[in-house]
């Protein structure tokens, strides 16, 4: 048996564990085509890619009784998330896809981050309840994000608002250190052809510079 080549040899080592997490309703939407590129970028670079579908998958986004109850406890109940809280904390790289409705999450997407970026999971409550403690191992970010609006509403008018949410207040809290990027397809209601296919080098672009370094 021969030598693998270079380049199979630099794809093992620069793999990474990568979470890819869907949030649109419709099977046929821009969202889920972006997804699908962004899989078949990062699996033709190597990477382990497990796919969260979220509409798929019949995710519940409303935080339970119990999970808020417990929330400041000695253990946070994730029982009913544990699969998905699992591969959040396996992952070392993550992709979102998702639609900007009203300049904000889809509400099955702020779901997933009320319910399983929690205590233990993502974070460690500080003992005096300051400054949260990161836990996620995540190297890098991706969010991937459709939006009716044109660009100079969501950049000069709102100040991109779900951006600055992911960057500081998620990110920031609970995966320090991690690179992130947001790449934006504005006035994507009926996007020519040309747009989209544009928008999707971009995609491959940004997950073409990953690695594990």
């Amino acid at each position: 048996m021969g030598m693998p080549s270079w380049s199979v040899l630099l794809a093992w080592v620069h793999a990474m564990k990568c979470l890819v997490v869907v949030a649109h309703p419709l099977p046929d939407s821009l969202c889920r085509s972006l997804a699908r590129v962004a899989v078949k970028k990062l699996e033709a670079a190597g990477h382990e890619v497990t796919i969260e579908d979220l509409y798929g998958n019949g995710f519940n986004p409303a935080l339970t009784e119990a999970e808020r109850l417990s929330y400041y406890a000695t253990a946070f109940d994730a029982s009913a998330v544990a699969g998905e809280a699992a591969r959040l904390a396996e992952a070392e790289a993550l992709v979102l896809v998702f639609p900007t409705w009203w300049y904000g999450f889809p509400a099955i997407l702020k779901g997933w981050f009320d319910r399983v970026w929690s205590p233990g999971i993502a974070f460690d409550h500080s003992a005096d309840f300051g400054p949260i403690k990161p836990r996620l191992k995540l190297r890098h970010v991706l969010a991937i994000t459709t939006l009716g609006s044109p660009w100079w509403i969501d950049t000069l008018v709102l100040w991109q608002p779900v951006r600055r949410i992911l960057r500081i207040a998620i990110l920031g809290a609970c995966a320090r250190g991690v690179r992130f990027n947001m790449l934006s397809l504005h006035s994507a209601e009926r996007p020519a052809k040309e747009r989209v296919t544009r928008f999707e080098q971009r995609i491959a672009a940004a997950l073409g510079r990953w690695s594990s370094r």
